[in-house]
């Protein structure tokens, strides 16, 4: 907490630095800033950043790194009653001490005999080092807020070159959240084939990958094999896809014909109303769409389908009648029907602005050649703009295949390896929530597979942005 205060206090300092830094060179220059090398403004930030950058660097470190620094020390010299325990049960441990040293989560376990003396004592322990670094870390950015000021203030003058310096600064600050985001990308890499390299460990990929059957289960007995239950994932595959394919047939030929007639055919008062209208949708929060798709699209689909078996109910198709009256509220066809719904303002905003994109001159040249309008849309504005509307297909099948509520409370949660839209299914998404809920144990091959799952749709969808790369390449090639 005192962290984050002192660095409130920076930030205050800095500003107070700023307005200190633009009124000196001000005053040097006569308040004729066209006769300084630099704005006044680059002055006054020049000084605001060396006063403050350095100092909230070094706490912003101590408060990210700061807790793992002390379970280092803490681990240096573990007590006779924790060194005899498990690598798990130890962890819990010295988790629990720092978590009651800085205010977070602590467990349900309950230390006591030579356990709880330890837990004392590594408590103490813990609080004289959190207090040390807390400490350290206060005067070591007070040293470096003053220093940096001491620097740069004599600095500033009228002929001094601030700019550059503070563009540099700027340069860095862009340069750094690149590399953030980089290492970010190759940490959930890393960490799904790190975690997923131990599941293939005990369950084998032919099966993960070709297996039929998906019932996860933990090895409760000591004579049970480390990965009891199935581990076949085709079923989870084979309803992602179902489920997807139902909400793109819904959502492409809704969203691209209504982006056709908002850019082609809609005047400006239609279109104004119109289009705000369908990206209404893509702010709905997908928990109201599954209510929406299990308390209304689900029991009118069940109803329908309920009431057309009805009617073969002894004829020939008697045996169809019997399965339809036996249709449930939750099926694949109502989680994609719904998906389908919200994903049609992706397809048909960015479908729009892209079909807008498309150079006037085409359309014109187009018309005058003697071409109808609906000629003209298919045969030159549709193909000169269809990257950037298989761009805007991809972010749907993209939203489609990691969608998890919705599937959740409409399709069901049962792994079945069917095509058939009337039948309950779950996806790869909604299994890895469902593994990967409650207090789970991360050496067993049930949680692991989640980790597999996750590799094995990260993997697909980036094959997806290939192909579609491909395709965008060629055809821009070909309009460029």
């Amino acid at each position: 907490m005192l962290i984050w205060i002192a660095l409130l206090g920076l930030i205050l300092f800095s500003v107070t630095a700023y307005a200190a830094g633009r009124r000196k060179v001000l005053s040097a220059a006569g308040g004729r800033a066209r006769l300084m090398h630099s704005l006044p403004g680059y002055h006054g930030a020049y000084l605001a950043l060396w006063t403050a950058a350095p100092a909230i660097i070094l706490l912003l470190l101590v408060s990210l790194f700061g807790a793992q620094i002390e379970e280092i020390v803490l681990r240096a010299d573990p007590p006779a009653a924790v060194s005899t325990l498990p690598d798990s049960t130890q962890d819990v441990f010295y988790n629990d001490v720092v978590a009651t040293v800085t205010g977070g989560q602590v467990s349900q376990t309950i230390y006591d005999g030579a356990l709880g003396s330890a837990f004392a004592e590594k408590l103490v322990q813990a609080r004289d080092i959190h207090r040390s670094l807390t400490t350290g870390a206060l005067i070591a950015a007070f040293i470096l807020a003053l220093a940096g000021a001491a620097m740069a203030w004599p600095r500033l003058s009228a002929d001094f070159a601030a700019r550059p310096r503070v563009e540099r600064w700027i340069a860095v600050l862009f340069l750094a959240c690149s590399v953030v985001a980089v290492l970010t990308t190759l940490g959930i890499v890393a960490s799904l084939v790190w975690e997923s390299w131990r599941f293939f460990q005990a369950v084998p990929v032919f099966e993960f990958l070709f297996g039929l059957t998906w019932d996860p289960q933990i090895a409760i007995r000591a004579d049970q094999v480390a990965s009891s239950g199935a581990f076949g994932a085709v079923p989870l595959f084979m309803g992602t896809f179902l489920i997807m394919m139902i909400a793109m047939t819904v959502a492409a030929p809704v969203g691209l014909f209504a982006a056709i007639y908002l850019s082609e055919y809609a005047g400006p008062t239609v279109r104004a109303v119109v289009k705000p209208l369908l990206e209404i949708l893509a702010g709905i929060p997908t928990v109201v769409y599954g209510f929406f798709a299990a308390l209304t699209v689900g029991p009118l689909f069940r109803g329908a389908f309920n009431s057309l078996g009805a009617q073969f109910i002894g004829g020939p198709l008697d045996g169809l009648g019997l399965y339809l009256m036996q249709v449930q509220n939750q099926m694949a066809l109502v989680a994609g029907a719904v998906m389908g719904i919200m994903l049609i303002p992706f397809v048909s905003s960015l479908s729009d602005d892209i079909i807008n994109a498309v150079p006037q001159s085409l359309r014109d040249g187009s018309l005058a050649m003697g071409a109808t309008r609906s000629e003209t849309i298919t045969r030159v504005i549709m193909p000169a703009a269809l990257p950037g509307v298989m761009g805007a297909l991809l972010l749907a099948v993209s939203r489609a295949v990691g969608e998890t509520m919705i599937v959740t409370m409409a399709a069901g949660l049962q792994a079945r390896a069917t095509f058939n839209p009337l039948d309950t299914v779950t996806t790869v998404t909604v299994q890895i929530v469902t593994l990967l809920t409650g207090d789970q144990e991360f050496d067993s091959p049930k949680t692991l597979s989640a980790f597999g799952l996750g590799l094995t749709l990260f993997l697909i969808t980036l094959m997806l942005n290939i192909v579609a790369l491909r395709i965008v390449q060629r055809y821009r090639e070909q309009y460029d």
